[in-house]
C-alpha cells in the first residue's frame, strides 16, 4: 500500500512538472538534446554549431519579439510581419544611399565600425518611422476584420511584399553598386553589406571560446529589447493592451479603447519587424529584396509557438526560448540530417516540415483542440 502511494505521488509530481513546463516545450527540448547528442556521436563540431546558434538567435530575435505585441493585444500571431520587414529594407537602402552620397563623412573611414554603426542605426530609425506608419494603417484594417486576423495577416503580408517588388524596380537610387548592372535602374535582388554595416553588431565585442564565437553586441541589443518589452508590458499602457486582448468586453467596461490598443499592438509589432530585418540582414551580410521577406512570418510565428506561446497569450520568456530552440534545431538538425542521409534537398524539406508542423499544432490548440 505504501509503495502504491509512493508511485501515485511520483506520478502526480511528474504530471505537475510536465504541466508547469508544458508538454510541447518538453517534447521540443528533448528533441533538441537528442539532436545535440547524435551530432556529438557522429563527430560534428558542436562548439562551432553552438556559436552559430547564438548568432542566429540574435539575428532572428527582434523578428520573433515582434509577435508579442499582436498576440497580447488580441490579434494573434502576426503572419504579416513582412510589412515591417519591407519598411526596414527601405530604411537600409536609403541609409546606404546616404553613405554613398557622403552623408556619413563626418564619422571617418567609410569602412570603419563607427560608420557601420551609424549606417545601421540610420536604417533602423528610417525603418521604425515607416514601419510605424504602415503599422497604424495595418491596425485600422485588422480592426475591420475581427475574428479573421490570422488569415488576413497572411494575405496582407504577401500583398505588401508583391507591391514592394514594383517599388524596388522603380526606386530612385543613384548608388551604382545597388542597381542592376547595365540597366541603370532597379535594385538588385541581393545587395552586399560588406562595405556598409554588414556584421557590425555580430562582431561588436565578440569573443572566442574554443571553436564557439559569442556575438556579444548582437545578443546584448536583443536582450535589451526584450527587457524594454518586459517593462512595457508591466506599464499601465502595456497592461491595458494585454487586458484588451485577454477580455475585450471587460476591457471596454473598464474604459479601455480596445481598437486603439489593437492598433498599438500592430504598430509596435511592425516597427519591431523593421528593426528585426535590419539586424537580421547585418548578420547575414546582405539585403534580400523582392520576394526574400515573403515567408518570414511563418518562421517567426513557429519560433514563438515553439517557446510555449499560444495564439492568445505570450511572454518574453516564450520569445527567448522559442527563438533559441527553433534556430538551434534548424542549425544542428539540418546538417545532421545531411550527414546521416545523403538525399538532395532533405534539409530544406525538414525545415519546411518543422516550421509548418509547429504552426499547424498551434492552430489545432487555438480553440481548445487536443
Amino acid at each position: 500500500m505504501n509503495i502504491l502511494a509512493k508511485k501515485e505521488g511520483f506520478a502526480a509530481d511528474a504530471k505537475r512538472i510536465i504541466q508547469s513546463i508544458g508538454l510541447p516545450r518538453l517534447i521540443i527540448l528533448t528533441f533538441f538534446l537528442l539532436v545535440l547528442l547524435t551530432a556529438h556521436l557522429v563527430g560534428m563540431p558542436l562548439a562551432w554549431f553552438m556559436g552559430d546558434v547564438l548568432r542566429r538567435w540574435g539575428m532572428w530575435g527582434f523578428l520573433v519579439l515582434a509577435m508579442l505585441p499582436t498576440i497580447q493585444s488580441g490579434i494573434g500571431p502576426n503572419f504579416g510581419v513582412s510589412i515591417g520587414a519591407v519598411a526596414g529594407l527601405v530604411g537600409a537602402v536609403f541609409s546606404m544611399q546616404m553613405r554613398y552620397s557622403g552623408f556619413f563623412d563626418f564619422a571617418g573611414d567609410p569602412r570603419s565600425v563607427g560608420v557601420g554603426l551609424v549606417g545601421l542605426f540610420v536604417a533602423i530609425f528610417i525603418g521604425i518611422i515607416l514601419g510605424s506608419l504602415m503599422g497604424i494603417l495595418y491596425g485600422l484594417l485588422l480592426n475591420r476584420v475581427k475574428g479573421s486576423e490570422m488569415a488576413i495577416t497572411v494575405y496582407v503580408g504577401f500583398s505588401v511584399v508583391a507591391l514592394f517588388n514594383i517599388v524596388w524596380s522603380r526606386l530612385p537610387i543613384s548608388a551604382g553598386f545597388m542597381l542592376f548592372p547595365g540597366l541603370g535602374e532597379g535594385l538588385r535582388n541581393i545587395i552586399n553589406l560588406r562595405d556598409d554595416f554588414g556584421g557590425v553588431l555580430t562582431n561588436l565585442w565578440s569573443f572566442q571560446i574554443g571553436q564557439m564565437r559569442v556575438p556579444t553586441g548582437l545578443l546584448l541589443l536583443f536582450f535589451f529589447a526584450c527587457l524594454c518589452m518586459w517593462l512595457f508590458l508591466r506599464s499601465r499602457t502595456g497592461m491595458m493592451m494585454s487586458a484588451a486582448g485577454a477580455n475585450p468586453d471587460y476591457a471596454r467596461a473598464s474604459g479601455i479603447n480596445v481598437d486603439k490598443m489593437r492598433i498599438l499592438g500592430t504598430t509596435i509589432s511592425t516597427a519591431l519587424g523593421a528593426i528585426g530585418i535590419v539586424v537580421y540582414s547585418q548578420g547575414l551580410g546582405f539585403l534580400g529584396l523582392y520576394n526574400a521577406p515573403l515567408t518570414i512570418g511563418f518562421v517567426t510565428v513557429a519560433s514563438v509557438l515553439i517557446g510555449g506561446a499560444t495564439v492568445k497569450r505570450a511572454t518574453v520568456f516564450d520569445v527567448l526560448l522559442g527563438a533559441f530552440l527553433f534556430n538551434g534545431i534548424l542549425t544542428v538538425a539540418l546538417p545532421l540530417a545531411n550527414e546521416l542521409v545523403d538525399a538532395p534537398g532533405l534539409p530544406e524539406m525538414i525545415r519546411m516540415v518543422l516550421t509548418n508542423g509547429i504552426i499547424l499544432f498551434a492552430l489545432t490548440r487555438a480553440k481548445g483542440g487536443r
